[in-house]
């Protein structure tokens, strides 16, 4: 039987455990806000810090907000993981069998020709050009035609000024190489007056024509800091710390669209300096990776990851779109690169079962087609050194083995294309 208790003490009892209870629910309650909002912070403080991996917005005394670059490489470092190592060790390879390829060919430099012509043309038509391929290759050809575009000179600038970078192998991309190019690139063309090879000393800033500094998309970096951003970047493309070598060139490429010290021609220059990283640091021993038509074929998305990077601090997505470029425009040169071959020994044995004796200047006009692929009949006579109607006999042999095309209809003064060699740059970009 159990003992009696008091009323009064049962009703203590209770009471006591409901509010050491209450005591214990409530302590959990205020370390669990407690918690959440150490937690909240932490990712705060996270997702700020990614922001401001690329770096940040500073307001101007004009009122305006300008962008100021963190120096590279990123911190926190560059995530090698899934699927930006995927697309790493697929460019790696792409770019291996492209540099092999190109190798096998009798004459590179061939190829080289075209290739740099290509880039010209859609890189500059990226910046707002209408000119052509063939509008290039004729203005080089000085063929007359009133209805070329005028900008071509922009293209040909961009042919010479590339020229003058693979061509001084013993200058290491820097700011002095830099700023060469850029003179050369904007020599008597729009933006010709916009001090060409000298880094800016007035603010310039992107988006839609006529927008206003507040209205801009993107504001660079303010006058007064590009030297030390241009050193900093310069400082990091020949840094020995292991960044695998494509991503410190398409880190480099980002930066130096970021930073854009010219006041015009940022964008092509940008774009040359990756041919001549890859270059220089051996990764090609020929200029023959240009990635303007990719970036053409994909405009928005080039400009969205680029300003990303800005904004959000996003550098993987950024390199993992780089380096599918890289990967499809090696593949695409590499192919390229097989079918010159290949049109190559087929048009050598046409001139050599059909051209007899000729043969032999045959086959000198067929190698001069492949770094002129448009040429005249006295051209051709200088070349081989006859008279003008034996060039004119060869020309017209060459002809009708479908070899060469006249293309402007005059009776005089007549022009000639390799069309064949010049289909496969077209066909490669999906012309």
């Amino acid at each position: 039987m159990r003992p009696p208790f008091d009323e009064d003490i049962i009703s203590y009892l209770r009471l006591s455990c409901i509010c050491r209870y209450n005591v214990v629910l409530l302590i959990f309650a205020i370390n669990k806000n407690r918690f959440s909002a150490m937690v909240n912070a932490r990712d705060n403080n996270g997702a700020a810090s990614q922001r401001r991996r690329a770096g940040r917005y500073v307001r101007q005394p004009a009122g305006y907000s300008a962008f100021m670059p963190r120096d590279l490489p990123p911190e926190p470092p560059v995530r090698i993981e899934g699927q930006l190592q995927r697309l790493l060790s697929e460019a790696d390879l792409a770019l291996g069998r492209l540099d092999g390829s190109i190798q096998i060919l009798p004459n590179p430099d061939l190829f080289v020709f075209m290739y740099i012509r290509k880039e010209a043309v859609f890189s500059s038509q990226i910046e707002g050009t209408q000119s052509s391929l063939q509008d290039l290759l004729a203005a080089e050809a000085k063929i007359l035609d009133p209805k070329r575009p005028r900008d071509v000179v922009e293209v040909l600038n961009y042919v010479a000024a590339m020229n003058d970078g693979i061509g001084h192998p013993e200058l290491p991309v820097s700011i002095r190489l830099i700023r060469k190019i850029h003179e050369r690139l904007m020599q008597g063309v729009r933006g010709q007056f916009l001090t060409p090879g000298e880094l800016r000393i007035t603010q310039n800033w992107i988006g839609p024509g006529g927008c206003t500094l507040n209205e801009a998309v993107f504001v660079p970096p303010p006058p007064h800091e590009i030297a030390n951003a241009l050193g900093a970047l310069e400082k990091f493309l020949h840094a020995d710390d292991g960044l695998p070598i494509l991503l410190r060139i398409g880190l480099a490429h980002a930066q130096f669209e970021t930073i854009h010290p010219f006041l015009d021609g940022n964008g092509r220059v940008g774009r040359l300096l990756i041919t001549l990283l890859l270059c220089e640091k051996g990764v090609l021993r020929k200029p023959v990776l240009y990635l303007s038509h990719y970036f053409k074929r994909n405009r928005h998305r080039y400009y969205e990851l680029l300003q990303t990077t800005r904004d959000d601090g996003d550098w993987e997505a950024w390199l993992e779109f780089f380096l599918q470029g890289v990967s499809e425009v090696s593949v695409q040169a590499a192919e390229t690169a097989r079918c010159i071959l290949a049109l190559r020994e087929n048009h050598r044995a046409a001139i050599a079962e059909n051209l007899g004796r000729a043969g032999g200047n045959g086959h000198l006009v067929l190698e001069e087609l492949f770094v002129r692929p448009i040429v005249s009949v006295n051209e051709v006579r200088d070349l081989i050194g006859t008279a003008y109607p034996a060039a004119n006999e060869l020309v017209q042999k060459l002809v009708r083995l479908g070899i060469l095309e006249e293309i402007t209809g005059w009776s005089r003064h007549r022009r000639f294309r390799y069309s064949p060699y010049l289909r496969l740059f077209h066909e490669e970009a999906g012309d």
